[in-house]
């Protein structure tokens, strides 16, 4: 994540600090955060992952100064996921979130405070379908659409219903094209922030993504410069 994100770079440019935990999931080979929505046999057994992430704050403080009012949540697919758990059950120190090409999973509990998100995903996403599970969708996994997150999360932030949309300029020759749909201010100031790639996979806007099969990536927009633009507007308060 560390690479195929470059926030590494951001970090140093703009003076704050990247973590990269792992996953815990089941075993030593295929680590996955417990988001939520799994559902089968052995979903009760999954580790408890808000409590590792709370433990982790606890720890990172040890070693650096930390701004408790300005700790964030960004992560891609699974890791994306896992911020809306975050928001959803540790609220009262996760100050905002930028999930990408993840959504909410089902079942979550609503958060103690409004939680700022700002949420990037590809129309054409395979992975994590734009309209929510599919026919290629894992059985023990349940999640919803992206209108479904984000309108959830514009009604508990106490955003307005209907966002304000702006098609962006198309500035790359990527074979997609961008729309921001903003939802708020809400309570606190919050905002819910949607940039919909249209055509676009399973990716990490701005950056060059090895694995074609997961489809188009845009270039029209950086998300590392947006994703921080937008924490350092949601501080907690």
């Amino acid at each position: 994540m560390a690479v195929s994100s470059g926030l590494s770079s951001k970090a140093d440019q703009a003076g704050f600090l990247a973590v990269y935990p792992n996953g815990t999931g089941k075993g030593n080979v295929f680590l996955v955060w417990n988001s939520g929505g799994f559902h089968g046999p052995n979903a009760d057994k999954l580790p408890d992952d808000v409590k590792v992430v709370n433990r982790l704050l606890d720890d990172v403080a040890t070693v650096v100064r930390v701004d408790a009012k300005r700790i964030y949540a960004t992560g891609m697919s699974n890791g994306g996921m896992m911020c809306y758990r975050l928001a959803a059950e540790l609220s009262e120190r996760i100050a905002a979130i930028a999930p990408v090409a993840g959504t909410m999973a089902a079942g979550l509990t609503p958060p103690k405070r409004p939680v700022p998100v700002l949420h990037f995903h590809g129309t054409a996403d395979k992975l994590v379908p734009f309209e929510g599970p599919d026919k290629r969708t894992a059985r023990f996994l349940n999640f919803k659409s992206v209108e479904e997150t984000i309108r959830t999360w514009a009604g508990i932030d106490g955003c307005p219903r209907n966002p304000r949309k702006t098609d962006l300029p198309d500035t790359s020759e990527d074979g997609t094209r961008v729309r921001r749909e903003t939802y708020g201010p809400g309570k606190h100031g919050t905002e819910v922030e949607l940039y919909v790639i249209e055509s676009g996979g399973h990716t990490w806007p701005g950056r060059r993504w090895p694995v074609l099969f997961l489809g188009k990536t845009t270039n029209d927009i950086s998300a590392n410069d947006l994703i921080w633009q937008f924490f350092q507007k949601h501080p907690m308060e």
